[in-house]
């Protein structure tokens, strides 16, 4: 059977892995919650992803979505794939360009 990632956003700061598995259980059983980390600070950056079976991902984004989850109200959506990025350098570059303009 096939997974969904689900995006969640506008988390607590003080949320961890396992306060978001017990948010998502009780729409079904949750194969993974990660939260993403700064690289630099290590500190949550506010979203998350979980992984869930489809119906249950498409029951706790309609309950879940706009929920006030400890003073914050959540985002919750599909995940969408990672677009693929250019070079570093490139992406500066651009920036560059179109700041000039």
């Amino acid at each position: 059977m096939t997974r969904q990632q689900i995006y969640v956003g506008n988390l607590p700061t003080d949320c961890d892995e396992q306060a978001l598995q017990t948010l998502f259980q009780p729409f079904g059983r949750v194969w993974s919650a990660r939260l993403v980390l700064d690289r630099s600070s290590g500190e949550p950056r506010g979203f998350a992803f979980v992984e869930m079976d489809p119906e249950a991902a498409r029951e706790a984004i309609a309950a879940l979505d706009g929920r006030h989850y400890r003073g914050r109200a959540l985002r919750v959506n599909p995940a969408h794939e990672k677009q693929p990025r250019g070079p570093r350098a490139l992406r500066l570059r651009r920036r560059v360009v179109h700041r000039s303009l």
